[in-house]
């Protein structure tokens, strides 16, 4: 009987376990125009959503090409689905390079849904300027490195609810065309929102912020939640404009 409970021990070991997954695979499928979805995964190696490397060899030299009204933002469309549930990513997840050595900047657009739930970032979670034209979904996942979101554009539902930042998080012009929701989220460290516009709507319900928040400047149409929001320092909200009023004026007539 004991050996086979311990039988059933291992095994469940075995099926609960994460497998490991090198990001060179992931980006040679998403290459191929592939659905990328994973579950209960641990991915090795820099994920590059830009392809930089890739794109580098074929881009003129900056001086003569920049001279010449040309840009040096070099973007890329990733038109595969990318779906991870409750995976671990060891290493940089990059949406945004900006490479000295070429003097190049390298984003990435993405054209279909976005899945990040339940996800642990353990390195650099760079998504600034990027687009996101479908969903954008966050939820439950945790950064412990840098990230940002600066310049970002989110056209469909988001959420960032249940998530974590244990570093500074910058949504610094940001811009969220529908819904978004940070419920419950918690940010460890000094957050930025300055700039940011919510077109749509957006909740901080039972959001903590445990440093300052920053929402100088930021732009609110819709609903605007903060219930039980709690932020441990102080709120810059200089302004700020909710439904075209003030934020202190919000206060008082909410």
């Amino acid at each position: 009987m004991k050996k086979i409970t311990l039988i059933l021990f291992l095994l469940s070991i075995s099926v609960t376990a994460q497998k490991t997954i090198n990001a060179y695979d992931i980006m040679s499928d998403i290459k191929n125009g592939k659905k990328i979805a994973y579950q209960n995964a641990t991915i090795i190696g820099t994920l590059d959503f830009t392809f930089m490397e890739d794109a580098l060899p074929n881009l003129p030299k900056k001086k003569r090409w920049w001279n010449n009204g040309g840009s040096n933002v070099i973007k890329k469309e990733i038109e595969s689905s990318i779906e991870f549930i409750n995976c671990t990513f060891k290493d940089n997840v990059l949406a945004y390079i900006p490479d000295e050595d070429s003097g190049y900047t390298f984003t990435a657009d993405f054209e279909n849904d976005v899945i990040f739930k339940n996800c642990t970032f353990k390195s650099k979670a760079m998504f600034k300027y990027s687009d996101f034209e479908q969903t954008a979904n966050f939820k439950g996942s945790k950064f412990e490195d840098d990230s940002t979101f600066k310049y970002a554009k989110f056209d469909k539902v988001t959420s960032f609810s249940n998530t974590i930042f244990n570093n500074s998080a910058t949504f610094k012009y940001a811009k969220f065309k529908r819904d978004v929701t940070f419920t419950e989220a918690l940010f460890k460290d000094s957050t930025t929102f300055k700039y940011a516009k919510f077109y749509d709507g957006v909740s901080f319900k039972s959001t903590r912020f445990e440093e300052d928040l920053n929402l100088k400047y930021a732009e609110v149409s819709g609903t605007f939640d903060i219930t039980n929001m709690k932020v441990a320092y102080e709120i810059d909200s200089k302004y700020t404009k909710i439904n075209g009023e003030s934020f202190n004026k919000y206060l008082i007539h909410k």
